[in-house]
């Protein structure tokens, strides 16, 4: 069996805890997409660990952990989660190469990258802030932009220094015109080509032990039946194709983007796929863009509470997370985008002492009661969420819950209502932030 993990909602579920505990029954973790703009977080032991590129698997001894082509690579931060790990004890410099593995086809963030990026965030916030976007600044996007406009520098690029140098000419022209005429006055400096080359240069060097064919390692792994755990991140409200256009991030962050950015055919795994969509039992969302459940003006204490007791600031930027009520309307269309067999429900413990519960079951729009998820984002801007209303569940000792029988009644009722809206069951539910706080009610592997 073989495990596909995706965001359900708007990112920040907890998709590193539930790679985490679910990378004990795999042999190879992937991630496939996005850049170090996602944060996924581990409590094990108590002791909190921040994950940006290499997949949180490593965190378990003898698993390889592979970053496919999906992912836009940013080398000078996987050199600095390398040496956090090695401080920390989870890894070691000997086995670090060996148990980790960069596609030599993921295409690479340079410094130009993250600094067109901030320039551009920077302008958009001056000249046109009803559009601006709100990135992490980390150079994502302007990576994505290059890869699809067939002028990005592949990982692999970085080991043939006269291939590298001719991509780099094409890669800066154009960046260079930008920051002469538009950004100039905003601090852009022209970008230097033997310095970008020798940066780039350096990098290759260091990076050469890891560089691999993810693509054959996966092949080798289907072939001899060894159980695969797909890392996902964001959330599928921000695919660049399915999420609300146009603030997404710049990739596939739904289930098929697992099989193009790891190189797997779609006949490759069979039926022996399980994809797990992870989601909050209420919701956040981070930088702009339409929030239909949000609280943070309709109940603005109770917003504040929930943010303070589920840490929920982004461990990537820091930034506050908005908070809402569950929207079981976005998540049903999450289900059927990613063919989600199974929800992870995180951070039920956040509600616990609350006097009610609500959650989204449809939308109102102009007059009319809408039950799907609207592809206008005009719409979308618009429309009025319509609530049911559920009782609250008292603080319960979650350490002692070892079933669903074990958790509130209140918190079952809940739990059944989510199931039957979206039609897909619940696998697990998290109860705390560490490991051990979890219950796992049925094993996607099997």
């Amino acid at each position: 069996m073989n495990v596909v993990i995706v965001g359900a909602q708007w990112g920040d579920e907890g998709k590193g805890k539930v790679v985490d505990l679910l990378s004990e029954h795999a042999e190879t973790i992937v991630r496939y997409q996005g850049g170090n703009n996602a944060g996924h977080t581990l409590v094990v032991g108590g002791k909190k660990t921040v994950l940006h590129l290499i997949p949180s698997g490593i965190l378990h001894a003898g698993k390889v952990c592979l970053i496919a082509n999906g992912v836009v690579f940013d080398p000078e931060v996987f050199f600095e989660e390398i040496e956090s790990l090695v401080v920390g004890g989870a890894l070691t410099q000997d086995d670090a190469s060996s148990r980790i593995k960069v596609s030599e086809r993921a295409h690479v963030i340079l410094p130009f990258h993250r600094k067109l990026d901030q320039l551009r965030e920077a302008y958009a916030k001056r000249s046109q802030p009803d559009a601006h976007i709100g990135t992490t600044g980390r150079g994502i996007g302007p990576a994505y932009e290059d890869k699809v406009a067939r002028r990005g520098i592949q990982v692999g690029d970085l080991l043939r220094p006269d291939l590298l140098r001719r991509k780099l000419e094409g890669a800066i022209f154009e960046k260079n015109a930008l920051l002469k005429h538009l950004y100039a006055a905003h601090g852009g400096e022209q970008i230097d080509l033997e310095e970008a080359l020798q940066v780039a240069l350096a990098l290759g060097r260091r990076l050469r032990p890891f560089v691999a064919d993810a693509r054959v390692l996966l092949q080798s792994a289907i072939a001899h039946r060894r159980p695969i755990l797909f890392e996902g991140a964001q959330g599928t409200l921000l695919d660049v194709d399915h999420g609300t256009y146009p603030y997404v991030t710049s990739s596939s962050t739904a289930s098929g983007g697992a099989l193009t950015g790891s190189g797997i055919g779609l006949t490759s795994l069979g039926r022996s796929v399980e994809v797990i969509g992870i989601a909050k039992a209420y919701v956040t969302r981070v930088g702009s863009g339409p929030f239909p459940t949000e609280i943070e003006h309709t109940e603005p204490e109770l917003a504040a509470k929930l943010r303070k007791v589920g840490g929920e600031f982004g461990a990537t930027t820091g930034r506050a997370r908005r908070i809402g009520w569950l929207d079981l309307v976005a998540l049903k269309y999450a289900v059927e985008v990613n063919g989600i067999t199974g929800i992870a429900l995180m951070k039920s413990d956040v509600l616990q002492g609350l006097d009610a519960v609500k959650v989204c079951t449809a939308y109102r729009l102009g007059g009319n009661t809408i039950y799907d998820l609207p592809a206008s984002i005009e719409d979308l801007e618009n429309v009025e969420p319509a609530y049911e209303v559920f009782p609250g569940w008292d603080a319960y000792d979650a350490a002692k819950a070892r079933s669903r029988s074990d958790l509130p009644a209140e918190m079952v009722a809940y739990m059944d209502f989510i199931e039957r809206f979206v039609g897909v069951p619940i696998v697990l539910m998290s109860t705390g932030p560490g490991r051990h706080e979890t219950l796992l009610l049925k094993n996607p592997f099997g």
